[in-house]
């Protein structure tokens, strides 16, 4: 027996107790009694939308899914996390010199529900503040009591909400064992990561947060006054953070039912990527959206490799990972005459000696299938990258030889600072290790180490660069929607941590934090889900495909020196692929003059094209007047979803993609936009008509874009991009297709 989730689609009945009801009775047709019945099912969906997990047999789940009133029913898999200066570097700063900042005067009336570890209550990010508005009446969510957590203590006007969800997780992998692998069977947190996004996305404004004087500032979230609504339903083991996906279902029921606006989500799973509705988060994310919920999810941790990004459903945002202007350089002093600089987060002075990893492991190799048993005691081992050695690999080999320290020299696209895992760690790149290697070749004996701690540098380096690691497009299922959206910030990022759990979580790390580094997509996620929130603040009417849109549109692809993003894990140019439309702006995205928006009766073209049935699409949009889902009525390929990025991955002959825009800027007077194309290589572009005029009584246009190939080619991808400005917004849409006729191209 295993875990299995039934998707029914909408509620049919709009009552919890009657849709529970209907559950059992489809669960009775597979079981000998309703009692079995009853006593198989984990969770019954049905606050706001309809569906079950139940421990079935394959064959059981076999005949429901022959079942005319069931959507899809698939087995509940694990999902994995993918796991202060950054708002600055977002232009959202808290120069005191200036009018109110204006993440200080909005947000009171928005709930951030976040998906994650939980949330430990006592942190300053989630106190509230003098000022602070009664909690909104349209609020209907709870606080759960659970082990160390009492509502009336932890919840208040900032926290509103507290859930926890561990009975899919308990199927799955027994009992929560709390000897050995600290847990709290409540909504409070152990592993640090929810605390984390969630101060990240809506915490309160903190002054004079640091990791042990690392990177010290005033920490807040991006929304510091919105509310913060956290349901838990990721759980440590041997501190991993595991989802599974019957336990996620059932806190999208709960949230949407309780009435946040945004939904923050920094978990996946590496592809390959189930069906769209055989895949929890597709499916909660499709209900939010229906309901006017905007859902930001992670784009994952497996780049750079192309098509590995997840979470790729059209109706959610999937925010990618870069970096910010801040740095954490670190000095390597040898024989106190010959200085080199690292990147590290080292808070206390280490000196030893240097020593070669050909030492303590064959070939030099530092991993532990190749250690000699050769202790390291007292010394610093530099270890270079090799093919599929990457340096927590190394990191547990020289502390598992005993090791002081290791310098890990690697490829000029991957050091990056990290708060040392196992063992005190500098990243230098490739140039700099074979300096250094050089140094103690030529020495007679080993030079003498010294590592200072590291400093905290501003505005020096490049940035935003988008991180090797950062999850990469096309989408492996539907490349002809662009993903990931968008790129924010996700390397370094200090934001609130559980005081009693390790900034490593190993358990030999005795040191206590109140703020801690994090990096990951993960950490990028609650970046766009702040501003997200913002968003819902200044525009409360607009749908989350406007809200999409104003973010993607507004994105810029030029670092701070006004040179292209770089894409980390290459020496080059970011391409859609690794950053969608781009880098996120804040204020830009406030105020983005056209938008394209999208209702639930858009999304009926996307869902025919992929193979739904018009009884499937059904049971799973709201009936509203005027929504036709009959997918013989729908024409044309998903690039004519009104999308804010065009993504064209068959190109064979000429096609024209229809694009409607939304005038949401000055709507008092005529305004008029030019649009302009930057043609991918070898397609020619054509805009018609290429001025569009927006009066008080006609906010709304459509467009056209014509593609044609002018060229031979086979599975290149060539990009582009469209803009469209009125003098002051820069309207921008990322350009992407592959031309694919290398068998019957002619001229």
């Amino acid at each position: 027996m295993q875990i299995y989730i039934v998707y029914l689609g909408i509620n049919q009945f709009h009552d919890p107790i009657l849709t529970s009801k209907l559950h059992i009775q489809v669960l009775s047709d597979v079981f000998a009694s309703e009692e079995d019945a009853k006593r198989s099912i984990l969770y019954s969906y049905s606050n706001s939308f309809s569906g079950f997990s139940a421990k079935l047999s394959s064959s059981q789940a076999t005949i429901l899914a022959r079942m005319d009133k069931v959507v899809s029913v698939f087995r509940s898999k694990t999902l994995k996390l993918h796991t202060t200066r950054s708002w600055d570097f977002l232009g959202l700063t808290l120069d005191e010199t200036r009018v109110t900042p204006m993440e200080f005067t909005n947000g009171q009336d928005v709930v951030v529900g976040i998906f994650d570890t939980g949330v430990w209550p006592e942190s300053e990010s989630f106190q509230e503040k003098p000022g602070m508005r009664p909690i909104p009446s349209s609020w209907k969510g709870v606080c759960v009591e659970g082990e160390k957590f009492e509502p009336a203590k932890a919840c208040n006007r900032k926290l509103i909400g507290a859930r926890y969800y561990l009975k899919g997780f308990e199927q799955e992998y027994g009992p929560l064992n709390m000897s050995g692998n600290p847990e709290y069977r409540s909504a409070r947190d152990f592993l640090g990561h929810g605390t984390h996004t969630a101060s990240t996305a809506a915490g309160s404004m903190v002054k004079n947060a640091s990791f042990f004087g690392i990177g010290q500032g005033t920490a807040r979230g991006g929304a510091p006054w919105a509310r913060v609504a956290v349901y838990k339903i990721c759980w440590g083991i041997n501190g991993v953070g595991s989802c599974t996906e019957a336990d996620i279902l059932a806190a999208f029921d709960d949230a949407l039912h309780d009435g946040v606006h945004v939904i923050s989500a920094s978990f996946g799973a590496t592809p390959p990527l189930s069906p769209f509705f055989a895949s929890s988060a597709d499916i909660g994310s499709f209900h939010a959206m229906q309901l006017g919920i905007t859902v930001v999810f992670s784009a994952g941790n497996d780049g750079p490799e192309p098509s590995l990004v997840q979470n790729v459903a059209p109706w959610s945002l999937c925010v990618a990972a870069s970096t910010i202007d801040r740095s954490f350089p670190t000095e390597i002093v040898l024989d106190s005459n010959f200085t080199i600089m690292g990147q590290s987060i080292i808070s206390k002075e280490i000196k030893g000696r240097l020593a070669n990893a050909i030492t303590y492991f064959v070939d030099g190799v530092c991993s532990l299938g190749n250690w000699n048993r050769k202790l390291a005691t007292g010394r610093v081992v530099l270890c270079f990258y090799t093919p599929g050695l990457v340096y927590e690999i190394a990191q547990v080999a020289v502390k598992t030889a005993k090791g002081l320290g290791l310098i890990f020299a690697e490829p000029f696209t991957k050091p990056i600072a990290d708060v040392d895992d196992d063992i005190p760690t500098l990243h230098v790149d490739i140039n700099q290790g074979t300096i250094i290697g050089n140094y103690l070749a030529e020495s007679l004996k080993l030079p003498v180490v010294q590592i200072s701690p590291s400093k905290t540098i501003i505005g020096k380096s490049p940035a935003p660069t988008v991180v090797y690691f950062s999850s990469r497009g096309p989408s492996s299922i539907s490349p002809d929607i662009l993903k990931p959206d968008i790129t924010a910030p996700g390397i370094n990022i200090l934001a609130a941590w559980p005081p009693q759990t390790p900034p490593t979580l190993q358990p030999s790390d005795d040191r206590l934090v109140r703020w801690n580094f994090q990096s990951g997509t993960s950490m990028s996620c609650p970046h766009v889900s702040g501003v997200g929130a913002l968003l819902k603040s200044v525009h409360p009417g607009w749908s989350p495909a406007a809200t999409r849109s104003a973010i993607m549109t507004t994105a810029y692809t030029r670092d701070a020196s006004h040179d292209s993003i770089l894409a980390g894990g290459s020496m080059a140019g970011s391409t859609p692929f690794d950053m969608g439309a781009g880098h996120i702006n804040p204020l830009k995205a406030m105020d983005p003059g056209l938008i394209y928006d999208m209702k639930t009766s858009d999304y009926i073209l996307f869902l025919c094209n992929t193979g739904y049935t018009q009884e499937q699409i059904e049971r799973i949009v709201l009936p509203s007047s005027g929504v036709d889902t009959n997918c013989k009525n729908m024409h044309g390929p998903n690039a004519n979803i009104n999308y804010p990025s065009i993504s064209v991955p068959n190109l064979r002959s000429p096609i024209t993609i229809k694009r409607t825009v939304r005038n949401v800027g000055c709507g008092k007077k005529t305004t008029v936009y030019f649009g302009v194309a930057k043609e991918p290589d070898g397609v020619e572009v054509v805009i018609w008509p290429r001025v569009l005029i927006f009066s008080p009584s006609k906010q709304e246009k459509s467009y056209y874009v014509t593609l044609k190939p002018l060229k031979k080619s086979e599975g290149r991808y060539d990009f582009g991009e469209i803009v469209w400005s009125d003098g002051f917004h820069h309207v921008r849409s990322p350009l992407v297709v592959l031309v694919n006729n290398s068998d019957d191209f002619t001229i």
